[in-house]
């Protein structure tokens, strides 16, 4: 792979095969994928990084039906995973898209795994979200990328977006959800110090060395093995801190792209398409206000390059936005907090904290409005919905001592300890009291103390008649098992003192983007693709249909429909150039 620093390395006369626009996952995907189709590719990445929002996520990647899933779940089918995308998103999205993906994903990921060091794991278990409905299943579809060494990467490794600091710990180091169990069980496993301490005495080399750890996982794991699969092809040239002007049409489709880097710009030409990968508008000034109004940008817990700007172009090209969502963008709870920098940690609260014993989610009011325990997505949306009625934007997530003790509490880890910096900047409230909790929280102290008495009285039976909280198999899954009460998710607030911290409805990500056929092509005026004009990722319009069924979806249908517009985009390329001998 060429890294160019400059346009001025590009050739007046420059021509690619394949030009993708975004250095997330799925534009990194699409990029690897016509490589290994022996095409010439450009990828064009308008930050200083490569990875996009992919980088800061866990990486899961949901994809039916791969020779992976046999190893823990043998009686699954892609059946059964149309069933539960019927169910899950019916008629919001057509179905035949869905069925595309679903044929095609074991293919894409048994390729890109042959062909590349892009390597997948199933988890031993890992529910769909919403495992209540017909054709869900506990494991085999969520696959996670293989830890990496970033120092394969050499040089390169400087290129990947970094983590979110907080997602981090002892000054850059990655861990996952293995690492963090190992990390919390040190003391009373022999297995589990052993873990921790191989990889804490590896971050320790790496500090000597580098920055931060070079031990990658989740997302950034992701993205490094993409890269250093990217690196090692000498058909692929990537371009960093590089926008796009203008994707110019002739009669037979897409015929180049003028990019620019300062005020530096080049135009190359294009023979098989180009693939729309930057993932989504939600950084668009105008068109976040029209489809996410009320949600501030300085809730959005994704990279910075989402500006929608190459769908205005494709805009003008004739594409249009995918209709019949449920939302227009994917949701989960953060809370947020200033860094010594000054920049703004915006944490996003998935599984770590909400769903555990002692925990519960009140709003100005001092009541529970919604199940703690649901996916990070519908807990959004329900903050979004209840505000409506009560203000429920912040909302609060309350716990005792002995719950943040053993689980944190957003940014604050467990261990009960250090708790005075969060506490001095106002990230965490702590009140001797519920009384005191919630006077310094501003809310209704009486219906704080009677939502704890209500919940503590739960925590006997296990049952939450209110919102059904730890019901599914997913919920359960992500309380505690370790509890010994009678429901996982569910246990009682008695050990004083309280704390608490506000929650905003974060978007993580476009569910609204670029309507597509089944092989990635942008649609235009009658519903006709418009040659060479591909869009996967974010910039693709969701095939859940605003929906959340299940975690990595979408990263999976951004490997996937990379892999399909990669594909499609390379036999147009050849097309061409035998219409030229």
């Amino acid at each position: 792979m060429r890294v160019i620093d400059t346009l001025k390395a590009i050739p007046e006369s420059a021509r690619f095969d394949v030009v993708v626009i975004g250095a997330g996952g799925a534009g990194m995907a699409a990029a690897l994928f016509a490589a290994i189709e022996g095409k010439s590719v450009l990828l064009v990445e308008r930050t200083e990084y490569v990875g996009g929002t992919t980088a800061w996520s866990a990486g899961t990647t949901w994809v039916p039906g791969t020779h992976h899933a046999a190893t823990v779940n043998k009686t699954d089918s892609l059946a059964d995973a149309a069933r539960y995308l019927t169910n899950a998103v019916g008629e919001r999205t057509p179905a035949s898209l869905r069925q595309a993906f679903l044929d095609n994903g074991p293919r894409a990921v048994k390729l890109v795994e042959t062909n590349s060091e892009v390597k997948f794991r199933p988890y031993t278990k890992h529910p769909d979200y919403i495992s209540d409905l017909g054709g869900s299943t506990l494991n085999g579809r969520a696959l996670e990328p293989l830890p990496f060494d970033g120092r394969l990467l050499g040089d390169l490794f400087r290129l990947i977006r970094p983590p979110i600091p907080e997602f981090t710990v002892l000054g850059g180091m990655m861990v996952d959800r293995t690492d963090i169990n190992h990390l919390l069980g040190m003391t009373q496993s022999l297995a589990s110090f052993r873990h921790s301490l191989k990889i804490v005495l590896r971050h320790a080399g790496d500090r000597l060395r580098h920055p931060r750890g070079t031990r990658l996982v989740m997302g950034n794991a992701l993205v490094g093995r993409l890269l250093y699969s990217l690196s090692t092809r000498s058909n692929v040239t990537l371009t960093l801190n590089t926008s796009v002007g203008k994707i110019a049409c002739g009669a037979d489709g897409v015929e180049s792209v003028e990019l620019a880097q300062g005020a530096r710009g080049r135009s190359v030409r294009v023979t098989g398409g180009v693939v729309l990968a930057s993932g989504g508008f939600n950084r668009h000034p105008r068109l976040r206000q029209e489809m996410l109004p009320g949600a501030d940008p300085a809730w959005c817990p994704g990279a910075p390059g989402h500006t929608g700007a190459v769908q205005d172009l494709a805009r003008g090209l004739g594409a249009y936005y995918g209709t019949g969502g449920m939302t227009h963008a994917f949701w989960a709870p953060v809370s947020i907090r200033a860094r010594a920098d000054g920049s703004q940690a915006v944490f996003p609260h998935f599984v770590m904290d909400r769903a555990k014993p002692g925990m519960l989610t009140v709003n100005q009011a001092g009541e529970r409005f919604l199940n703690e325990s649901t996916s990070y997505h519908l807990f959004g949306l329900a903050m979004q919905k209840a505000h409506q009625a009560s203000p429920s934007i912040p909302a609060y997530l309350i716990c005792d001592a002995e719950a943040i003790r053993k689980y944190g509490i957003g940014m604050v880890r467990p261990g009960g300890k250090g708790l005075a910096p969060f506490l001095a900047d106002g990230y965490l409230t702590q009140g001797n009291t519920l009384e005191e909790l919630a006077q310094k929280l501003g809310i209704n102290a009486a219906g704080l103390k009677a939502s704890v008495a209500k919940i503590n009285a739960y925590a006997e039976t296990g049952v939450d008649p209110d919102f059904q909280r730890g019901v599914t198999a997913y919920q359960q899954n992500i309380g505690d098992p370790a509890w010994m009460g009678k429901n996982p998710s569910i246990g009682p607030l008695t050990h004083a003192s309280y704390y608490a911290v506000r929650l905003y409805p974060g978007d993580i990500g476009a569910s609204t983007g670029l309507t597509t056929d089944a092989d990635a092509r942008v649609l235009g005026e009658g519903e006709r693709p418009i040659p060479g004009l591909y869009a996967v990722g974010n910039d693709m319009h969701s095939i859940m249909g605003g929906a959340y069924p299940a975690p990595g979806i979408t990263i999976g249908p951004g490997l996937v429909f990379a892999y399909l517009a990669a594909r499609h985009a390379a036999a147009r390329a050849r097309q061409q150039d035998l219409g030229k001998t």
